[in-house]
């Protein structure tokens, strides 16, 4: 069973290249029923990973048994499995949502897809950094073919700023790993904690150049301000679908953040403790500012969710800054409550823009919807989830986030700044909301073409409502899933444990 860890990364690989051969390469229908049914088993194995996890510890996995600090181990504690279980349910509801023909309108979309879910998977669970390094590689080629899926001129051109950025990123990283391992003579993030607590002198200096490197590329990765402004156009240029899938493509910088800066650079790392602290915690408040602005400014739906990721990051980095269990547990729930909300919110624009006309999702008023009871209650799920307002998942993760900031005596800028976003979202969705439910007006050609308006895909419906939902199971299930984030959070910030399950260091 232990071998099930690297199925989470061989088996998209595997998928992939199945869904490049025939007969699914050559026949639609059997392509999306393999793609389906593929993404689903690879949800399976992250549920029983999980399980097993939960019932015996974190578990590492040593690729050829050469043990580390010179082999490549996987480290599956509940952090990574959680996020891999994520990334494999919302694989599912996006592969799914394309079936109604998304798929259908470029090359490789499912094999993309599947390559997608093994870099993310990998950076989830690698324990090393070079590691990290090779799959957030692997996760960006394929996420520069999916912006290119049936794109035009605009979607072009934002990919292309895409590309650029994240390679100036990587050429970042290479140094930042290179800086970093002639110091501490090791790339495997349990072991490099361990010496980085004792370095002395000028290496002190030198390691501190490459933590700096690599909160630049996190940072990048995360669409932290300055580092942000690829991410609105980047997002709401792409297809809908790519865009709610791309919902889990910040949080790998946010998990980045949250891993490499609570082991190395922990309270018990010497001289460099706590390093970045103030930085993220400054850019994170700034991002979370930008991105409201940036939803109160939106004139479409599209570029409105895009900024809503934008607030979730800095919300998500202000936690992490603070590198204590507590907020470290908040993260984990808010992080997840905010990726499913985010993409339910993708796939819904989508739908509403299709029976809107010429209008699409843009702010204004135009031609109504041919089926608005269901898609006004989804959004105004999602919506009412996003915004933070009870009974939903939100309104959960913001009072444990102020709870967390207030035991930490962060409130007192913190607090201002996050309840004035909340206050901005509320106006901005309601208003968006408002306009594009209630504000229509229909000549007498749009009422023909509203009654002609194609409706939803069952296929469509199934999986926005998967996601839409995620947010009521979320409340339902709130105490036991607190518990498992504030267990999960322990296992992050507990060295001894991780060095233990790791073994082979010295």
């Amino acid at each position: 069973m232990q071998h099930l860890v690297v199925f989470l990364i061989l088996f998209p690989l595997i998928s992939a290249l199945f869904l490049l051969l025939p007969p699914c390469g050559k026949n639609v229908a059997i392509r999306r029923i393999s793609a389906c049914c593929l993404s689903l088993i690879t949800l399976a194995i992250s549920l029983i990973v999980l399980c097993q996890v939960i019932a015996q510890g974190p578990i590492s996995y040593a690729i050829g048994n050469w043990q580390a600090p010179f082999g490549i181990v996987l480290l599956a504690d509940q952090l990574a499995v959680i996020l891999t279980s994520l990334t494999a349910f919302l694989t599912c509801c996006c592969v799914l949502y394309s079936c109604a023909g998304d798929d259908n309108k470029g090359n490789f979309f499912h094999p993309l897809v599947q390559f997608l879910m093994m870099g993310v998977n990998g950076a989830f669970l690698t324990g090393d950094i070079f590691n990290l390094f090779v799959f957030f590689e692997v996760l960006l080629i394929a996420s520069y073919a999916l912006l290119m899926h049936a794109g035009d001129k605009q979607n072009t051109r934002a990919a292309l700023h895409y590309v650029v950025i994240n390679l100036i990123g990587s050429a970042i990283f290479l140094i930042a790993l290179g800086t970093l391992y002639g110091v501490v003579g090791s790339l495997n993030m349990v072991d490099m904690a361990n010496k980085i607590s004792q370095l002395t002198g000028d290496d002190v200096y030198i390691a501190k150049i490459g933590g700096s490197l690599l909160l630049i590329v996190f940072a990048l990765k995360a669409a932290l301000l300055p580092l942000h402004l690829w991410l609105p156009n980047t997002y709401s240029t792409a297809m809908p679908v790519i865009a709610a899938l791309f919902a889990i493509m910040t949080k790998v910088g946010i998990y980045s953040l949250l891993r490499v800066y609570n082991l190395l650079f922990a309270e018990n790392s010497g001289q460099l403790a706590a390093m970045g602290q103030n930085v993220i915690w400054i850019a994170a408040l700034a991002t979370i500012v930008v991105g409201a602005i940036g939803v109160l400014a939106s004139q479409n739906m599209r570029k409105l969710v895009s900024n809503l990721v934008l607030v979730s990051v800095g919300t998500l980095a202000a936690l992490v800054s603070l590198q204590q269990v507590n907020a470290t547990a908040a993260a984990i729930y808010y992080l997840v409550h905010s990726t499913l909300v985010c993409a339910a919110l993708f796939l819904l624009v989508d739908l509403i823009a299709r029976q809107r006309g010429k209008v699409a999702d843009r702010i204004t008023t135009g031609r109504a919807i041919n089926q608005p009871f269901i898609l006004g209650f989804g959004f105004f799920i999602a919506a009412l989830s996003v915004i933070g307002m009870p009974p939903l998942s939100g309104f959960v993760g913001k009072i444990w986030i102020l709870k967390t900031t207030y035991e930490h005596q962060a409130y007192q800028s913190f607090w201002p700044v996050y309840l004035t976003a909340s206050l901005i979202l509320l106006i901005a969705i309601t208003r968006a909301g408002s306009i594009v439910f209630w504000q229509n007006k229909n000549s007498p050609t749009d009422k023909a073409d509203v009654n002609n308006a194609k409706a939803v895909h069952p296929a469509q419906l199934v999986a926005t409502y998967a996601l839409v939902l995620a947010s009521p199971l979320m409340v339902i299930f709130a105490k036991p899933l607190t518990k498992f984030c504030q267990d999960a959070a322990m296992q992050l910030h507990n060295i001894q444990l991780l060095t233990q399950t790791v073994g082979g260091l010295s």
